[in-house]
């Protein structure tokens, strides 16, 4: 491959990474200011659930049309007019005076920040070989990360330097700037595709033909589920519940929970790039690294439930780098669906898959706080409840996983 197209390559990369940062941040930055935002605006629990959740929820919502938009408009486009979307939530949420103002400046975030990952992914499928893919994928959310792990320690010192308005209205100028880049540098294709595909097979089919394609594989829903219960239990951790947890039942100030939630990020950061070598040569399949992955997270979520305040300080560290290294397992959901699609189709099939990874992330949010906030308030009971339904979930799931269809790695 020539060496000029592998530069074209990783410029497009990071250039979309640098959007992806963002998107990130957004996701897990209400866990590390959550006191600050609910002092200002006077939310209970619940509250704080639901604003946290909402974002997830149009996230979610949003990939239904987006798949579509994506085929035939294509990503660049998509991307960067929700980039904007996302600028104007950004400045609304930092200067939002109620729950409301907040509520609305987290919908227009959400809706934003929707379709960059698979519209970025749908780019990949054109600019990498299904080989590469999983690879491209794994490094393209270990590099989104780093917007993760600004929003743990970074954060948390920021918002003590500046305020949590502050750092937040930094953010969405910052979101504006890489929206313009996006828009003047990324390229939906090369100029020739790299693998040879029928003329017939380009041709995106129609939305409901897609969808109807996808809705008859069983194994999409079983993969669908497991991603449900997969982002939910991440999000439950550095989302938002997380955070209030190290507070509250470890005493850690805010800027010990930023920093220990950090090597969350740190984990997901180091085992999303590792992912699809796990994949090749320990367990040849990304089905197997998947269900091994999740069913070792299942094993440590259970530490929310009970023993968990009894760790040492140096067994937290290891504790929650090894929450971020389980989790990255489940990046092998992407080179599943891609697997499970033709060419043609991927844009819906990434975002419907998608938008299970999103509607588990919102209602885990959602539902932990009503959960809390009947059971004790941020008691040791409280959070044992909460948890227990998404660490149930996964195990659930993960054993119904186990009547997929396998996907070996590399195909």
């Amino acid at each position: 491959m020539p060496h000029s197209f592998n530069n074209l390559r990783w410029r497009l990369f990071f250039t979309l990474a640098l959007i992806y940062i963002l998107v990130y941040f957004y996701r897990v930055s209400l866990a590390v200011v959550s006191a600050d935002v609910s002092r200002d605006l006077a939310l209970t629990p619940q509250q704080l659930g639901t604003l946290a959740g909402v974002l997830f929820y149009v996230y979610a919502v949003a990939q239904i049309p987006l798949g579509p938009l994506i085929d035939r408009v294509g990503p660049r486009l998509v991307i960067s007019g929700c980039g904007l979307l996302t600028t104007l939530g950004g400045l609304l949420f930092s200067q939002a005076g109620s729950l409301t103002a907040a509520m609305a400046g987290r919908v227009l975030i959400g809706i934003g920040t929707a379709s960059v990952l698979m519209a970025s992914f749908t780019i990949f499928s054109h600019w990498y070989t299904r080989q590469e893919f999983a690879r491209i994928t794994g490094l393209m959310i270990a590099v989104g990360n780093l917007g993760n792990l600004a929003g743990t320690a970074p954060l948390a010192m920021a918002v003590g330097l500046m305020g949590w308005r502050s750092s937040f209205l930094l953010i969405a100028l910052l979101q504006g700037v890489v929206t313009v880049l996006i828009f003047l540098k990324v390229q939906d294709r090369p100029a020739r595709p790299l693998e040879t595909v029928a003329p017939e097979q380009l041709k995106p089919p129609g939305i409901l033909a897609a969808w109807g394609t996808i809705a008859r594989n069983r194994s999409f829903w079983l993969l669908a589920a497991i991603a449900f219960c997969w982002y939910g239990n991440y999000l439950a951790v550095q989302g938002l519940w997380g955070g209030p947890f190290l507070m509250h039942l470890i005493g850690l100030p805010r800027e010990g929970a930023g920093q220990m939630l950090m090597w969350t990020s740190v984990g997901f950061i180091i085992g999303s790039p590792l992912m699809d070598r796990i994949a090749r040569s320990l367990f040849h399949s990304y089905s197997r690294t998947l269900l091994a992955g999740q069913l070792c997270l299942t094993g440590l979520m259970t530490g929310f439930m009970g023993w968990l305040p009894l760790l040492p300080h140096w067994g937290l560290v290891l504790y929650f780098l090894g929450i971020g290294l389980t989790v990255s397992s489940g990046v092998m959901i992407y080179p599943i669906i891609r697997a499970m699609v033709p060419v043609s189709m991927v844009g819906t099939g990434l975002t419907s898959l998608n938008f299970f990874v999103l509607m588990g992330a919102a209602t885990t949010q959602q539902g932990m706080g009503v959960i809390i906030a009947r059971c004790g308030g941020y008691s040791p009971e409280g959070f044992r409840a909460a948890f227990s339904v998404p660490v149930g979930g996964l195990l659930l799931t993960s054993l119904l996983f186990l009547f997929a269809r396998n996907y070996p790695a590399g195909e």
